[in-house]
């Protein structure tokens, strides 16, 4: 559930074309914060996709050499970020195997945003980028995608159950970018992406 301060319900937009500056801005806040535990700051999710529709919400990938609780939320919360209470929030499961990851949300008040942080050799920080850069290539995939949120947003607007709904969806998604992956060589960078 969000905080209180946030929207419970999802409202998909038409893309903005200042998501990449508002996610730059977002960027340098994370990594003035982080440091050297810091990796790589990817702008990830349907808001890092040109002409992808997307909930009006940044989403950015914190690639970390280690997830340590105590220190990374003593980090994001001297800027103000707020370690989700979610219980889905410590671990996720992405091909297969158990990953640790940890999710803020922003500042209240500040741009709406989701911080996922995860380990940079996890598989989990993979399939964020392969998300991401099979829409940026693939326009059936990114407009049948569209479509799809756009649809569902307007029947099911509900976060949760929206995501629920989302989740198995995604799973087929992201059967056709492991295709494409191995069609063009496709492989996770170590700089920021």
């Amino acid at each position: 559930m969000p905080f209180p301060d946030e929207p419970n319900q999802v409202a998909v937009v038409e893309y903005r074309p200042e998501w990449p500056a508002e996610f730059e801005r977002l960027a340098g806040q994370l990594r003035a914060a982080l440091g050297d535990v810091a990796v790589a700051v990817d702008h990830v999710g349907s808001t890092s996709v040109p002409g992808l529709p997307a909930k009006d919400c940044i989403d950015v990938q914190v690639r970390m050499t280690s997830i340590a609780e105590t220190r990374d939320v003593k980090l994001l919360a001297a800027i103000g970020f707020r370690c989700r209470p979610e219980p889905w929030n410590h671990h996720e499961v992405s091909a297969g195997q158990r990953c640790r990851k940890l999710v803020f949300a922003p500042p209240i008040g500040a741009r709406r945003s989701n911080v996922h942080l995860r380990e940079s050799v996890g598989p989990n920080a993979r399939f964020a980028l392969l998300f991401r850069d099979y829409l940026r290539a693939d326009e059936t995939a990114r407009e049948g995608w569209g479509a799809f949120k756009r649809r569902l947003a307007l029947s099911v607007p509900d976060l949760l159950e929206n995501g629920q709904i989302k989740a198995p969806a995604t799973q087929v998604l992201m059967a056709g970018a492991e295709r494409w992956a191995a069609e063009t060589g496709w492989q996770v960078r170590l700089q920021q992406e």
